[in-house]
């Protein structure tokens, strides 16, 4: 297999002119390829396995979980209005649209916001890079450093209505850190990313850091790779961890957290989630479909759809593809991503996971989601011969 993965990432990386990928794939059982193909940009050094990439979204799984470790504590409840924890919730608005002059005009949201609306993208929070009207809004409501005005922006629907992609998510992390006491990072270190051992996955941004990190590079017109030095998380001390996009890792430190939900919430000995919990989170929430997006910065993120033929669920921080997908992965399977091109699957009917870390822009291009689909149909062309290496 391993051979069939590097000969797909060479030859896919060089027809979308990407400079390079990593890739890890692994069962329950253990690791079964480590592949690093290509360099850090154009002209770079190689890239090496235990090299850092800023996996972003891809950070919205790991959060989720903690939030789930919450509510099996009953510390968090599912379908609570989650204003009496985080006020800044109280009394949501939704964005209506903008009056002659340009002015946001609001109404009042319909009811709560949920939990459970966070984790399934239904609470009515989009993404200004994905919403021209909340690009408007922002005109008349810049965000100020040291007020989580970042975070505070209208509904673009009645929570539970619709499902928009945006930084619901980051709102879970308020709550971890507001009924644990913890900051984001912390809660992780001690009770999700330490005990799996994912000793390389952070929210700090310091010097060490930044000598190992994969750099951000960005298409031009002409088809090139430009340097784009971006960071999404905004380290450590920064006025919230990003539980929506914060994270920094390794491919082979994120195939740990893939494997612990392929086993069921446990790895090597540690109990992360209850399994019921983990098929909870693997059972889709939302009675609409869900995955679809439409850009509004087409130098950050084209529009995206992985399964354009299914209308795919969503489960409790997870895509869900409801037929067999057309590379190889099984119904059920659960799969996201990150901004900078960086992909994962864990396909619990089939025991196999993957995670494909690449990192330049524009998200969802399709030379990268060819790299992603080639890597995927490698590992499935004979599910008979995985094996340990």
């Amino acid at each position: 297999m391993r051979d069939r993965i590097i000969h797909a990432l060479e030859t896919s990386l060089a027809a979308g002119n990407i400079p390079g990928a990593v890739v890890t794939i692994g069962n329950s059982a253990g690791t079964l390829v480590e592949a690093a193909v290509g360099s850090k940009g154009p002209g770079g050094p190689p890239l090496n396995q235990d090299d850092l990439f800023q996996i972003a979204s891809m950070t919205k799984a790991i959060a989720s979980v903690a939030a789930m470790q919450l509510v099996e504590q009953g510390r968090l409840a599912f379908d609570d209005d989650l204003a009496p924890l985080l006020p800044a919730l109280a009394n949501p608005q939704v964005l209506e649209g903008f009056d002659e002059t340009g002015k946001p005009v609001l109404r009042p949201a319909a009811g709560p916001i949920t939990l459970r609306q966070l984790l399934t993208h239904t609470s009515g929070f989009g993404y200004e890079f994905m919403s021209a009207e909340l690009t408007q809004w922002r005109l008349h409501n810049p965000a100020n450093p040291g007020t989580l005005a970042s975070l505070n922006q209208p509904l673009l629907a009645d929570p539970g209505t619709a499902w928009i992609y945006g930084i619901s998510t980051d709102w879970v992390g308020q709550a971890v850190e507001a009924v644990s006491g913890m900051r984001l990072g912390e809660w992780l270190a001690r009770h999700v990313t330490g005990p799996l051992g994912m000793t390389e996955t952070t929210f700090a941004f310091d010097d060490g850091i930044k000598a190992r990190l994969t750099p951000l590079h960005a298409r031009t017109p002409d088809g090139g790779l430009m340097p784009f030095p971006v960071h999404f998380g905004g380290g450590e001390n920064a006025e919230y961890h990003g539980a929506g996009g914060g994270l920094i890792s390794t491919a082979r430190d994120y195939l740990k957290f893939c494997r612990m939900i392929l086993n069921g919430g446990t790895l090597n000995g540690a109990r992360i989630l209850k399994a019921e919990t983990v098929a909870m989170m693997a059972t889709n929430q939302v009675p609409m479909p869900a995955g679809r997006m439409s850009t509004n910065m087409p130098g950050l993120s084209t529009d995206f759809d992985l399964f354009p033929m299914m209308d795919c669920g969503w489960g409790l921080g997870f895509l869900i593809n409801p037929e067999t997908g057309p590379d190889g992965r099984a119904p059920g399977t659960l799969a996201w991503a990150g901004i900078a091109n960086s992909y994962y699957w864990i396909d619990r009917a089939s025991d196999i996971a993957g995670v494909v870390c690449m990192q330049h822009l524009p998200f969802g291009e399709p030379a990268a989601v060819d790299v992603l689909r080639a890597v995927e149909r490698a590992v499935y062309a004979d599910q008979t011969r995985l094996e340990l290496d």
